[in-house]
């Protein structure tokens, strides 16, 4: 069995256990490092190394991406303080803290154990991403998660090339030389990703082909990444900002059929990536430990070690910094809660990120010895995302459900329903405002009978919003309208599919009518 092989069935298996995961509410990515552990002990499977390139170039932009365009800037900005605190504060204390454990319980140097820690500093965008869909975090908790992971990894990136480049050269660290590698790797990055940002927002604005629309989306996290990086520059940082700047202006750029097909095609990719990604962390477990020296063979013990450090450090750092921000808004007199540092500190994992640091780690240092315990390395960042993957993953679902702080499917259903009735009665209001039939007279004799038509639509709309929470949930008219809509629409694709077999409709006209009804259908059961 070829390597192609193994990777090409393990496509397979990690899209088989991701569509379980969704079926049975469990957190897929927990459960693909699982499977992928599981396939990787087994004896007749061949050794996967995995090369540098093939995370960082071709899985991580789009995942990077597209968990940045989850988070909109006008929520950063409601939360920039305390994800500054943990964006610098906690990702150096972390780096400190695990370097100074590594160094103490492994055979690691100074500098790799500073490597090691610098690449578990920071929690990962994706892994935090995957977990934190399943939960409903209040508003402001999960864009504090999402951007902490999304953008500590600035931090970690120089903390890496700096230990790195110690451990390689055997440089100095100073203080001013880190602050200037930071600005350039951050703020460079940065101004990449918002000029690239700019020019795909120019690029789309003159564009309606959904098919250049889809490749442009596609393109963009790669042309950010390498642009990033040829220029020197943090790609990770540019493909982040280039997600947040696109994700908060994506309405204005193409027309709905547009941002139907592209978040289609969008979200297949990223199932797909992120399915192959978590099972690959699985997977590369036991091909390090093979790597292992005679005197690195304590890594079962050392790898829970460092994960507690991580977690503690996070805990003792999430803690007293929510305290501080309590006590500086005055409210001081009140009593702090638990529940939100707690779901803070809990869901750090790590993931993607940190492996792709760790593959990156060079061979040989700069007399072109072999670098001293890179395998151990690889050992301790694997196994340390596997068990914060597995560990974590598995228990933050409950631990949000015992904090409470958990939106009730009935909030948001409620807030979906307030919303579907004031746009709908603002284009009531404005069509009453424009209700004279010669405003439309280019229309002809049609324009009376389409307002009348439209407005009859945006009542019923209305009415629907409006009855949207009964007490008694069996005589709600908009779930009995949906029910009645959906058995009616199969009734019609019935009759598409007749008329297309009889020859009396083209296969053109099949497709675009069934696409009318599947996005009828569509929308019917995302209200539902």
């Amino acid at each position: 069995m070829t390597g192609l092989t193994v990777i090409l069935l393990l496509v397979v298996l990690a899209t088989a256990v991701a569509t379980g995961a969704r079926r049975w509410s469990l957190p897929a990515p927990s459960l693909l490092v699982v499977a992928g552990l599981a396939v990787g002990l087994m004896p007749w499977i061949p050794e996967v190394r995995l090369p540098p390139h093939v995370i960082n170039v071709l899985v991580l932009p789009p995942l990077l991406f597209a968990s940045a365009e989850e988070i909109s800037v006008r929520d950063l900005r409601t939360v920039w303080r305390p994800v500054t605190g943990l964006v610098f504060g906690l990702v150096v204390a972390s780096a400190i803290a695990v370097g100074y454990v590594a160094r103490a319980i492994t055979p690691l140097t100074a500098a790799t154990a500073f490597i090691l820690g610098s690449i578990l500093a920071s929690t990962d965008p994706v892994a935090v991403t995957a977990l934190g869909r399943r939960l409903s975090l209040p508003p402001r908790v999960q864009a504090m998660v999402q951007a902490e992971s999304l953008f500590n990894d600035a931090t970690s990136l120089v903390l890496y090339k700096v230990a790195v480049a110690t451990a390689v050269s055997g440089s100095v660290i100073t203080v001013f030389g880190t602050v200037e590698q930071f600005l350039i790797l951050a703020g460079g990055g940065a101004l990449i990703g918002a000029a690239v940002a700019a020019v795909v927002s120019l690029i789309r604005r003159r564009t309606e082909d959904p098919i250049l629309e889809t490749v442009i989306a596609l393109v963009t996290p790669y042309a950010s990444y390498v642009v990033a990086e040829e220029s020197h520059t943090s790609g990770v940082t540019a493909v982040i900002v280039a997600g947040v700047v696109l994700g908060s202006t994506s309405h204005r750029h193409s027309n709905a059929p547009i941002r139907l097909q592209v978040h289609a095609v969008y979200a297949t990719v990223t199932f797909l990536l992120e399915s192959v990604v978590f099972a690959l962390i699985g997977l590369e477990l036991p091909s390090a430990v093979r790597q292992l020296a005679r005197d690195e063979h304590g890594w079962p013990l050392w790898v829970p070690v460092i994960t507690f450090t991580v977690l503690t450090i996070r805990l003792l750092w999430i803690f007293p910094l929510s305290a501080l921000i309590h006590y500086r808004r005055g409210e001081g007199d009140s009593r702090l809660s638990w529940r939100v540092p707690a779901v803070l500190s809990w869901a750090g994992t790590r993931g993607v990120m940190p492996l792709a640091a760790a593959l990156s780690i060079p061979l040989t240092t700069q007399t072109g010895a072999p670098l001293p315990h890179r395998s151990l390395i690889l050992t301790l960042t694997t196994g340390t995302i596997a068990l914060t993957l597995v560990f974590q993953g598995f228990t933050l679902a409950p631990v949000v459900r015992r904090s409470g702080i958990a939106l009730e499917p009935e909030h948001t259903a409620r807030e979906e329903a307030q919303t579907r009735r004031r746009i709908a009665r603002a284009a009531l209001d404005e069509l009453k405002l424009l209700g004279d039939p010669e405003q439309f007279s280019d229309l002809g004799a049609a324009s009376e009978a389409a307002l009348r038509q439209a407005r009859r639509q945006l009542e019923a709309r209305v009415q629907q919003a409006d009855e949207a929470h009964y007490s008694d949930p069996d005589a709600r008219p908009a779930d009995a309208y949906r029910e009645i809509r959906r058995t009616l629409i199969a009734i019609e694709a019935a009759e598409l599919q007749r008329l297309y077999e009889a020859n009396k409709i083209s296969s053109a006209t099949r497709r675009r009518i069934q696409r009318e009804l599947d996005l009828e259908e569509a929308s019917l059961r995302a209200r539902g």
